[in-house]
């Protein structure tokens, strides 16, 4: 009996130092966890968010993955001397246009990719400044422009880069022979243009291919002086191009083939320049709205085009009116005499 109650005081002490340990637990975690009441509350910090991998940016001339960068137009020369061209093949968008005695040239316009060398590059017409502005302010990079349309060019909303306002930009090949061998690199143009627009929506729309269309192996498009013919390759999936009957490569050896070809029916009228033989520059309307032809994926697609003022995009739909997607990657739209 005296063990029995000389071991009772020191339970009693165990049993109080116990529930004193389960109240302050108690009041600990009430401290600790959010209040579904009023009255402030103490909380642990938030977790760090899981990482969402950030999607490529699409570039929105060719629809595919990768760098949105400034926009760097060239005007490109394209007779038999000037070819085979440099850095064509890594243009978004390639524009047929028609300059003087029936001849054409050719627009290039880059964004996502910057060769090293471009060219030849030659001289600028009145019908660029127009094709230009759904672009915002690009970099237009050129061999000159008669004395006439100087002032045009001066005041159009883009960064005009001559030679004589970007010399560090342009190179001549000595192996070519001029007015031919006069070449661009597109990184020091860039860097004379520092504030150029970025790619932005100029109307096209890239995915499934539409329903319908025509077979089409091969799609020839004639200039009072030049011809283009564009021949299907299905291992390829893309328009092989031919340039007056000759197939038309690069320097690097490598063929030209846009994923998309549109062949987009322009008005083209004289306009009031001529160049230094005396023939009338000709001036290709691309404000307005036509027909169109959309070759992709072995198939021709009747089109309408439709550019409302100078600022807009260019669309192109069905004839229904739904919109006419192209297929992603390279496009080129020649803009042919109605």
């Amino acid at each position: 009996m005296d063990a029995l109650r000389s071991r009772r005081p020191v339970g009693i002490a165990i049993a109080v130092m116990a529930a004193v340990g389960l109240a302050l637990a108690l009041l600990l975690g009430q401290c600790s966890s959010p209040q579904s009441g009023g009255g402030s509350s103490v909380t642990s910090p938030p977790a760090s968010p899981a990482v969402t991998p950030t999607p490529a940016s699409v570039s929105p001339f060719t629809g595919l993955p990768g760098r949105v960068g400034p926009v760097l137009a060239v005007k490109i020369d394209n007779v038999r001397a000037a070819r085979p061209h440099t850095g064509l093949g890594a243009a978004d968008i390639v524009y047929v246009e028609q300059v003087e005695a029936g001849l054409t040239r050719l627009l290039a316009v880059y964004s996502s990719q910057e060769p090293p060398r471009v060219g030849p590059v030659r001289s600028a017409r009145e019908s660029d400044v127009e094709l230009l502005r759904q672009f915002g302010r690009p970099a237009l990079a050129y061999s000159g422009v008669q004395s006439a349309l100087k002032g045009l060019i001066q005041d159009a909303p883009l960064y005009p880069l001559p030679p004589e306002r970007a010399p560090a930009a342009y190179v001549r090949d000595p192996g070519r022979p001029a007015p031919h061998n006069l070449y661009l690199r597109p990184e020091r143009a860039l860097a004379a243009a520092p504030d150029a627009d970025k790619a932005r929506d100029i109307g096209f729309r890239f995915g499934a291919a539409p329903e319908g269309g025509r077979q089409v192996d091969e799609q020839t498009v004639r200039f009072p002086a030049a011809r283009y013919s564009f021949t299907w390759s299905a291992p390829e999936k893309r328009w092989l191009v031919s340039m007056d009957g000759t197939a038309a490569s690069t320097t690097d050896g490598k063929r030209l083939g846009p994923k998309t070809l549109v062949v987009q029916n322009v008005t083209v009228r004289p306009s009031e320049f001529k160049d230094s033989g005396g023939n009338v520059t000709p001036y290709t309307e691309t404000v307005g709205s036509g027909t169109a032809l959309v070759l992709r994926d072995g198939k021709a697609h009747e089109a309408r085009w439709s550019r409302p003022a100078a600022t807009d995009g260019t669309t192109f739909t069905t004839p229904a009116g739904a919109p006419l997607a192209f297929a992603p990657g390279q496009v080129w739209v020649v803009l042919a005499p109605r």
